[in-house]
């Protein structure tokens, strides 16, 4: 099977057996008749968050469960379920349409809805952990469902429970958020609101909000379609204060967050420009001319040829600023500490 067209990288890989999922009970029967090769086949939801660094793989399970159904709360709350497999930009305009607000910063993000709690996702001052009631997963060796709370997810910066202790260890069915019916809009970002200004919008809607992010998405980053690539490739570095002030001494411009009283997170698209690799191209592989956190295959680069590039881009910023970047990125065929 072939995988080219099921990865947003594009890059060229093969499965020794193919398998796709539409619900709990097609996996238990399907763990059942293969145990082995199923328990240990890789789980592939809309592959927009990985790089395959090899270009094969025995077995791949494809997650197609769909459906999303909406329970009723008292107050104004809105509890709202989705199948793994929905597209997580349609679960976006589905709750926007209906008045269930949250997650309209979220706009755009590839992938599906089953792999937005694994990373914790997150863009525009929202995360997912914020409007995250709980999800079911199968438990891969024996196929039973386990429920899991916000607090069970052990989310991070761009993690979980299921990418480190439960790594491989389970699959996610449905995912359950809870909205609001009230919108509190989250405009911090300065991207946000110059984008309404500039739209004439002083009252923005949650609406308004989730076509202002859209907008600011399709002017940066490049369509996968066009030209390979999984977004982010590399998580925004989280350093002391007292290197951050370090950094603040030669460049006194440069963009910080604050995330506690002893730590800065710096943009990496940044740290990037900075080494001088915006538009860097080496051979079919590149970093996007609009925005330096995103490495772009154009064409034929080889999942191999993109993990080098991307170990080029780290190297040169550990060399420049003692600050080491790792992958947002979930590299396939290789430990994610071996990058």
């Amino acid at each position: 099977m072939n995988l080219k067209q099921l990865n947003t990288f594009g890059a060229q890989a093969s499965a020794g057996h193919f398998f796709e999922i539409t619900d709990a009970r097609t996996y238990q029967e399907l763990l059942s008749s293969s145990p082995q090769l199923i328990s240990d086949a890789l789980i592939l939801g809309g592959g927009s968050n990985i790089l395959f660094t090899r270009d094969y793989v025995p077995a791949v399970l494809r997650i197609g469960i769909k459906g999303i159904s909406v329970e009723e709360t008292d107050g104004n709350d809105i509890l709202v379920t989705a199948g793994a497999g929905v597209v997580w930009d349609n679960l976006v305009q589905y709750c926007i349409q209906r008045g269930f607000y949250g997650i309209e910063n979220l706009s755009l993000i590839p992938g599906c809805c089953g792999a937005a709690p694994m990373q914790n996702i997150g863009a525009y001052g929202v995360e997912l952990v914020q409007v995250f009631s709980h999800l079911e997963a199968m438990d891969r060796k024996t196929g039973e469902i386990k429920t899991f709370s916000n607090k069970d997810c052990r989310f991070g910066y761009r993690s979980s429970v299921f990418k480190t202790a439960l790594k491989n260890r389970f699959i996610i069915a449905s995912i359950t958020l809870r909205l609001s019916r009230i919108a509190r809009l989250t405009l911090e970002y300065g991207a946000i609101s110059a984008e309404l200004s500039q739209a004439g919008i002083t009252q923005p809607t949650p609406k308004d909000v989730s076509q202002a992010v859209i907008r600011i998405r399709r002017s940066k980053l490049p369509d996968w379609h066009a030209f390979g690539n999984a977004g982010s490739f590399f998580k925004n570095p989280v350093i002391p204060n007292e290197q951050f002030e370090e950094i603040r001494t030669k460049f006194p411009k440069v963009p910080h967050y604050a995330v506690s009283q002893y730590t800065t997170k710096v943009p990496a698209g940044w740290l990037i420009d900075q080494c001088g690799l915006k538009g860097y191209r080496m051979g079919n592989v590149g970093t996007w001319h609009q925005q330096a956190l995103v490495i772009v295959n154009y064409g034929s680069g080889s999942g191999a040829e993109i993990l080098d590039f991307a170990r080029k881009i780290r190297d040169t910023v550990a060399s420049r600023f003692n600050i080491q970047l790792e992958p947002e990125v979930n590299l396939i065929g290789m430990n994610q500490d071996d990058f």
